[in-house]
């Protein structure tokens, strides 16, 4: 949530979602090891498929609950009608614990990583 909340004051423009719906995890047991950028698949990375959207983009994925996560598209997915975007398993359990499937907002950051906040004290 504070990821949303400072690019939302540091921009003059509110963001609206690129994508609400159905967030699923896959992993490298359920799909293709090889990612359609070419990549290895890894369940221990940041990463996302959508069927939309320039591959190595960065997104913003809001969950219902509050959390949220940062994750690049390297991949082309779901394939499953209602399903706005599958999320590698560490992505989705930065989401929920437990959940496979969460209702989310998916806001698209660009091609350029956002800066991690800094620790202050």
């Amino acid at each position: 949530m504070f990821e949303l909340v400072a690019l939302m004051l540091l921009s003059q423009q509110p963001m609206a979602p690129v994508a609400e719906g159905l967030a699923s995890y896959y992993t490298v047991e359920s799909s293709s090891r090889i990612t359609a950028s070419g990549e290895a698949m890894r369940d221990d990375t940041m990463t996302c498929a959508m069927l939309d959207g320039e591959l190595g983009t960065y997104y913003l994925v809001v969950a219902d609950n509050g959390n949220s996560v940062v994750v690049r598209l390297n991949d082309r997915g779901p394939y499953v009608k209602g399903r706005v975007v599958d999320l590698t398993e560490a992505a989705i359990r930065k989401l929920h614990p437990r959940s496979g499937l969460l209702h989310v907002k998916v806001y698209q950051l660009g091609q350029t990583p956002p800066p991690r906040p800094t620790a202050t004290g």
